[in-house]
């Protein structure tokens, strides 16, 4: 399961979403950490098709795991030379330029 979590600025549409079992875990590897954390991923708990929803309506998003990673990458959203590995773990940011 994904956990995905909306915030909206104005015009922007920010998605920060997850793998639901690494929600409050932190990862660290070649200099880099990144806290998953509850405050800031925890939202609606749900499955591919959910989170392709949101992303569709994301201008930015910050993508953690590696189930979310796969789809957003097999869905189009992330680049596969963009995804970052910390500690093992899938991360990338999407933008999207109107």
């Amino acid at each position: 399961m994904i956990s995905v979590k909306m915030y909206r600025q104005g015009p922007e549409v920010l998605v920060a979403a997850c793998d639901s079992d690494i929600l409050g875990k932190t990862f660290r590897g070649e200099g880099l950490k990144i806290c998953v954390s509850e405050g800031f991923y925890k939202g609606d708990i749900g499955d591919e098709d959910m989170l392709v929803n949101r992303l569709e309506m994301a201008t930015i998003a910050n993508l953690v795991g590696k189930k979310t990673l796969e789809i957003a990458v097999r869905r189009g959203f992330v680049d596969p030379s963009c995804v970052l590995q910390i500690g093992g773990v899938p991360h990338a940011q999407m933008a999207r330029m109107m």
